[in-house]
């Protein structure tokens, strides 16, 4: 059995771009950046960030367009490919991007406006998370027709 496979949780580094194909698919591309600390051998701190290229298609993607922006958290769940094509000097360039099946939206960034928790209508108070975090409600009604499933 094989098995390709991808969840990562980071930030965005930068706003998502929407695109269409040829067939009228959209398709958005946007780039998460995640972190690992560690300790090295000398028992010094250290941390790596590595960046993500994400590929999202249709509904999904659309949804992601409109409401993740740089610095917003996403969970993204998918598969990796590899791409490769010839560049203009004719050398092989490649690509791995983690194509997304499922993308959920995390906290808004540090530095993005509106990010006030209170509801659209003022009824709904910010209710604590386990790790100390406010969860954010939207301000504006939700359609069911925009949620992906």
């Amino acid at each position: 059995m094989y098995i390709n496979k991808a969840f990562i949780i980071g930030n965005l580094t930068r706003d998502p771009e929407l695109k269409a194909l040829p067939s009228g698919t959209k398709v958005v591309n946007f780039s998460v950046a995640t972190n690992r600390v560690y300790k090295d051998k000398d028992g010094k701190r250290v941390e790596n960030t590595d960046y993500h290229n994400i590929v999202v298609f249709a509904r999904l993607g659309e949804l992601c367009a409109q409401y993740l922006k740089k610095g917003s958290q996403a969970y993204v769940e998918g598969r990796m490919q590899t791409r490769s094509w010839d560049d203009a000097a004719g050398g092989k360039k490649y690509r791995t991007e983690i194509i997304a099946d499922n993308v959920q939206f995390g906290s808004k960034g540090s530095g993005s406006a509106g990010s006030s928790a209170a509801g659209a209508k003022g009824d709904a108070p910010a209710e604590e998370a386990p790790g100390g975090d406010t969860i954010e409600y939207p301000k504006e009604e939700i359609n069911p027709d925009d949620i992906p499933f």
